[in-house]
């Protein structure tokens, strides 16, 4: 049984290590968002029949929805969350 659990333990390891977004136990729910939102802006941005829709719907062209896309990129989320020390 401890065998199986160490084998999961692993490859969660190798998930995290390969994919950041995937989050830890230490992954607040700001940072969390933020990588689900770069991902999906990434999948709009990638796939040019997605990008096509975005700029219909929003009346743009692609090449002005794809860098308005790029510069939402650096905060999707608006601005982090002050630390707090506990």
């Amino acid at each position: 049984m401890s065998e199986l659990r160490y084998t999961a333990n692993t490859q969660l390891e190798q998930l995290h290590s390969r994919y950041t977004g995937t989050g830890h136990a230490d992954t607040t729910k700001y940072e969390w968002l933020t990588h689900q939102h770069r991902d999906t802006l990434a999948a709009i941005i990638g796939h040019p029949p997605l990008l096509g829709y975005v700029s219909i719907a929003d009346g743009q062209c692609q090449a002005r929805e794809k860098y308005e896309l790029i510069e939402k990129m650096v905060q999707p989320c608006g601005k982090p969350p002050g630390k707090t020390d506990e």
